[in-house]
C-alpha cells in the first residue's frame, strides 16, 4: 500500500510539472499515461502495478 501511494505520489508531481512546462514530450507522455492507469483502476493496473513493484525490487537489490 505503501509504495502504492509513493508511486501515485510522485507520478502526479511529475505530470504536473510536466504539464506546467508545456513540454510535453514522449517520457512525460508513458508518465501521464502510467497515472492515469493507477488512479482509473483499470484492468490493466494491477499488471503495471506488479511490473512497477517488480522493478523496485530488482533496482532496490542492485548494489553500486
Amino acid at each position: 500500500m505503501a509504495i502504492s501511494i509513493s508511486v501515485v505520489l510522485l507520478l502526479l508531481i511529475l505530470a504536473v510539472v510536466f504539464l506546467r512546462n508545456g513540454a510535453l514530450k514522449l517520457s512525460h507522455a508513458v508518465v501521464c499515461v502510467l497515472l492515469g492507469f493507477y488512479l482509473a483502476s483499470t484492468s490493466m493496473a494491477p499488471t503495471i502495478h506488479n511490473g512497477l513493484t517488480a522493478t523496485a525490487d530488482v533496482v532496490s537489490s542492485l548494489r553500486p
